[in-house]
């Protein structure tokens, strides 16, 4: 998250310090340019009106017609010519400016066909694009084998320089092509050409508007409107091999992390599961030590001998019986002395564990000694009164 941060903070910076440098070197070409013209247009505009003898209303109001007049120069622009020009012109975001819906039915379905116009234009581009890349590629492969060239792998770099000049052969081709049409200086087409691909659109040189050419050269409209499409699709393959590579990083940068912070939260699970592990085999219970009893472990579970455990665990069961009867006698029968703790009415209450099995020992009468065994050392007897009063302890699994 770290690095997405830090990426879009310097994407920033570099946004507003280019801004801050453009507007620098257009301020220091432009402004002085400006001022002339502006000092021309006014010498220009006395002259009229010293000449014609026109008021100021009446000259801005011949200034409106002017400007009304002028997208009517090339004939009518809302013809199916001109209409599919400006259906381009909108969906390709170019917006030359030239021609405007001038109804206000006009101007609602403009902006519904641009929501679904723009997006679609978009995505047929990219995937245009995206095809074209991978003809290239094929080619490139080509004609490296036709080389007899050792390696045929097309690196990045080789992508990017044929796109490239794949654009700059675009642009030369269509530059030639309009200053022939249109009667501009190549530089002026070119420049022409460039803002009209890259989708700007000023408007200040738009084609097709001389001479009614949208109605009397079919032939050089259908070259306007190919040139205007081809040419969006060979810059939009160039934009998705160069630029759409950075516009996938932070993605990328996300997945990375994501997939990080997942690994870490497994190695946090796998180091706290480990020492309950450990603790859960190395913990033992042990019954405390009382007269004739022993304090022992009654969890041998311990890693290197679960094997041996497994192998002698009827071996062990046939042994629990005598054990508990052992260790679960009070010691007030039978002459034992007396514990050391007050609670004489009742032996070991906690479950004894062995071999993963639970055993709690319950009172039981002595009557049912023969079904138990007897324990070792044991002075007691079925038939001794004593004994039948005082009952004793058998395991029981629960």
């Amino acid at each position: 998250m770290k690095r997405q941060n830090l990426r879009t903070a310097a994407l920033i910076l570099c946004i507003f310090s280019y801004l801050l440098v453009g507007a620098a070197v257009f301020d220091a070409l432009e402004s002085e340019a400006e001022s002339g013209r502006k000092r021309l247009l006014e010498q220009k505009r006395g002259e009229l009106r010293r000449k014609y003898r026109f008021s100021a209303d009446d000259y801005r109001e011949l200034e409106r017609l002017v400007l009304q007049a002028e997208p009517h120069r090339a004939g009518r622009q809302w013809k199916f010519a001109g209409s599919f020009y400006f259906a381009i012109t909108v969906i390709t975001t170019i917006g030359y400016g030239h021609a405007a819906p001038g109804t206000d039915a006009g101007k609602v379905f403009c902006m519904f066909y641009a929501i679904l116009g723009i997006p679609l234009t978009l995505v047929m581009f990219q995937s245009l694009g995206e095809r074209m890349n991978t003809v290239v590629r094929l080619l490139l492969k080509k004609i490296k084998k036709c080389l007899g060239m050792r390696t045929t792998h097309v690196s990045m770099e080789n992508m990017v320089l044929v796109g490239f000049l794949s654009c700059m052969g675009t642009l030369c081709i269509g530059a030639a092509a309009f200053s022939y049409f249109e009667g501009w200086t190549f530089f002026h087409a070119y420049y022409y050409c460039f803002i009209t691909l890259t989708t700007i659109g000023f408007g200040d040189f738009v084609a097709l508007q001389k001479n009614e050419a949208l109605q009397k050269k079919p032939p050089y409209v259908a070259f306007s409107f190919m040139y205007i499409l081809v040419g969006l699709t060979v810059i939009g393959a160039f934009l998705n091999l160069v630029v759409l590579r950075f516009l996938t990083m932070n993605s990328e940068d996300e997945r990375r992390d994501a997939e990080e912070r997942a690994s870490l939260r497994r190695a946090r699970n796998n180091i706290h599961l480990k020492p309950k592990e450990d603790s859960r085999s190395s913990n033992a219970i042990f019954l405390p030590a009382e007269d004739r009893t022993s304090q022992m472990n009654l969890i041998p579970l311990v890693q290197e001998e679960a094997e041996r455990q497994r192998r002698q665990s009827a071996v062990s069961a046939a042994e629990v019986p005598s054990f508990c009867t052992c260790l679960c006698y009070r010691p007030q029968v039978c002459g034992s002395p007396a514990p050391s703790h007050p609670e004489t009415l009742s032996c070991h209450t906690n479950p004894v564990y062995y071999n993963s099995i639970s055993y709690k020992i319950d009172e039981v009468s002595l009557s049912t000694r023969g079904q138990t065994g007897s324990s070792p050392g044991s002075t007691l007897s079925s038939s001794s009164p004593r004994c039948r009063q005082h009952p004793r302890r058998r395991r029981r699994s629960i």
